[in-house]
């Protein structure tokens, strides 16, 4: 009988001991690489506040200093204090101005914070071509605005326009829109919210996908019908969105200046003469930057007196 043999083990070999690692392939420390990283985003941080210091701190600063001076191209700049501030103060012009900008913010704020919070709650129930018509609204944002204003301009005609063209088919009365005194600041409200609103949907829009689908089931079973359930769901799940696009709507609005600039060039009868718009005929029609500066410094202390009282009141200890 044949034994079979078991097959021949050769020994194992010692496991091969690493070589010297180059000293070009070391890796860096846990320390070092922590440092690289700080380093870059370091670098990162100081471009982005050297461009904003450059192109908005310096402007900023420049112009509270002009604030104070007799400033005119070509001529050196004398200080001169508060008189600028006393001039435009006493300017035929500055009250209008003021009033037409609170009125026009107040306007915009009733029509351009409800109407966009209400395509957002349509949007947002519709079930079919939602992309679409999210591209729909967007789009007058995505227009110039000047090009956007004399589109307005031409659509407010009180001869040819479309805007009367419209009514006279409808066999109503036309209006003078921007060519009269009453109607020429609501004229220009329109422009600016059918201009900006699209953004403003879209953040809404985003809120309220971000609502959970529970509270709205929970609601129903109780018997809660549309209205109840926007005041007791939808408003208190987007109260901190509201309150921040309320805050920036007022800010934008007060700082209103194409849609007087193209279409109605503050008339008529200074009707359309918001702050921004005087600022421009101060520093470019009038050669006085120094009265210019001081109304840019004086609607900038309204707006951060304005800013810091909304956020006090807004506050909330959570």
């Amino acid at each position: 009988m044949k034994t079979v043999q078991a097959p021949h083990r050769s020994a194992a070999a010692p496991p091969a001991t690493p070589g010297p690692r180059p000293a070009g392939r070391r890796s860096a420390s846990p320390l070092a690489r922590r440092l690289s990283h700080q380093v870059r985003a370091y670098g990162f941080l100081i471009g982005g506040l050297l461009c904003f210091a450059l192109f908005s701190w310096y402007p900023a600063i420049r112009a509270v200093i002009i604030a104070f001076q007799k400033y005119t191209p070509g001529s050196a700049p004398e200080w001169v204090g508060t008189d600028n501030f006393t001039q435009v103060f006493h300017d035929p012009e500055f009250g209008a101005a003021w009033r037409n900008t609170l009125t026009f913010t107040l306007i915009a704020l009733l029509i351009g914070f409800a109407v966009p919070f209400v395509m957002a709650l349509v949007l947002n129930e519709l079930r079919h071509a939602k992309s679409f018509f999210r591209v729909v609204v967007y789009l007058p944002v995505m227009i110039p605005p000047v090009v956007s204003a004399l589109l307005w301009k031409w659509f407010y005609d009180p001869g040819a326009g479309l805007a009367n063209e419209a009514l006279r088919f409808l066999h109503l009365p036309t209006s003078n829109w921007t060519n009269g005194a009453d109607t020429a600041l609501l004229s220009l409200v329109i422009v600016a919210t059918w201009a900006n609103m699209g953004g403003t949907v879209l953040i809404y829009l985003a809120a309220l996908q971000g609502i959970p689908g529970e509270l709205y089931e929970a609601a129903e079973l109780d018997g809660a019908n549309i209205w109840q359930r926007v005041r007791h769901v939808t408003i208190p799940q987007t109260r901190f969105i509201i309150l921040m696009l309320m805050l920036l709507q007022i800010v934008a609005t007060m700082q209103v200046f194409t849609e007087p600039f193209v279409i109605t060039g503050g008339g008529p009868e200074n009707s359309t003469v918001t702050i921004l718009y005087l600022i421009y005929k101060y520093a470019f029609l009038y050669n006085d930057f120094g009265g210019a500066c001081a109304l840019s410094v004086m609607l900038l202390i309204v707006l951060s007196l304005f800013s810091a009282l909304y956020l006090r009141l807004t506050r909330t200890d959570d």
